[in-house]
Parts: C-alpha cells; sequence; structure tokens
C-alpha cells in the first residue's frame, strides 16, 4: 500500500483526527526521545490533547528545563532594554557635551574680542573683568617665574666668585705663593 501525501488541514472525522492525533503524538516523543540522546541535549516537550489532557517528555527534570527556558528568555529580554536605555543615556551625555563646548567656544570668541556685536554693556564689563583677572593672574605667575631665575642666577653668581677667589688666593695652583 502506497502512502500518498497528506494535506496540511484539520481533519474533520473525529475518529479519524484522534488516531492521528495519537500516532503523531507518539512520533513527535519518540523524536524528541532520539534528539536528546543522539545530540546530548536537554529537551522538554510538552503537547495538549484536544480535550486538554497534557503529555509531556522531558530528557531532565521537566521543571528545571522550564525556569532555565524563563531565564534565558528573561536575560534575552532585559539585554536591549539595558542596552537601549545605555544608548539613550550615552546620546544625553553626548548632546550634553556639545552643548558645553559650543558654549565654551562662544566665551573663547567673546574673550579674543570676537562676535562681540551680540553683547550687552553688562556682558562686556563681565569680559572685561575676567580679563583684567586673568592679566592679573598671568602678571602674577610671570614674576614668580623671574622671581626663580633672579634666586637661581644669584645661586650662580655666589658660586661663581667663591671659586674666583678661590682662584685669586691660587687653591688651585700648588706652586703659586699664597
Amino acid at each position: 500500500m502506497v502512502r500518498g501525501k497528506t494535506q496540511m488541514k484539520r481533519i474533520e472525522n473525529p475518529t479519524s483526527r484522534q488516531v492521528t492525533f495519537s500516532k503523531r503524538r507518539n512520533g513527535l516523543l519518540k523524536k524528541a526521545f532520539e534528539l536528546s540522546v543522539l545530540c546530548d541535549v536537554e529537551v522538554a516537550l510538552i503537547i495538549f490533547s484536544p480535550r486538554g489532557k497534557p503529555y509531556e517528555f522531558a530528557s531532565s527534570s521537566m521543571q528545571e528545563t522550564i525556569e532555565r527556558y524563563l531565564r534565558h528568555t528573561k536575560d534575552n529580554r532585559v539585554k536591549p532594554t539595558e542596552q537601549s536605555m545605555q544608548w539613550q543615556h550615552l546620546k544625553t551625555e553626548a548632546e550634553k557635551m556639545l552643548k558645553k563646548i559650543e558654549l565654551l567656544e562662544v566665551s573663547r570668541r567673546k574673550l579674543l574680542g570676537e562676535n562681540l556685536g551680540s553683547c550687552t554693556l553688562e556682558g562686556l564689563q563681565q569680559i572685561e573683568q575676567q580679563l583684567e583677572r586673568s592679566v592679573t593672574r598671568v602678571r602674577a605667575r610671570k614674576a614668580k617665574v623671574f622671581k626663580d631665575q633672579i634666586e637661581k642666577l644669584k645661586e650662580k653668581i655666589d658660586v661663581y666668585t667663591f671659586e674666583g677667589s678661590d682662584l685669586h688666593r691660587g687653591s688651585h695652583y700648588p706652586d703659586l705663593p699664597r
């Protein structure tokens, strides 16, 4: 007897449908068992009959397999959300940084005397005060650097003076009278 190709549609005859269900259910359970043994994988299969009766196969504990599945799907659902939240946070931070850079650039231009046309009298006075404070700090630093250099030069003069007096006394030339 030759098997014909089965059409994939609902079987109308309830008796034939029940027989087909029983045979295919057993075949599916057998395939799940074979897959777990041959490939050394964890398999869990649950089938509910048309009347609601459950049939199951599990290569290990059904409960542990279901819990593992739930953990896995939960982890996969959380990750994209965390990634999108992290991406949104980075995007917000980048926008804040761009605004800060813009403000700093505008401030720099004003301190250089550029783009002052839109400044009010108060704004110009603030820029002037800021420049005066900056000039004061620069002058103080310059004075400190000069002072340090003068101290170093004085130390060198003292060293050379001392060495010169030794030379003059002839300490380096033992043949000369003292």
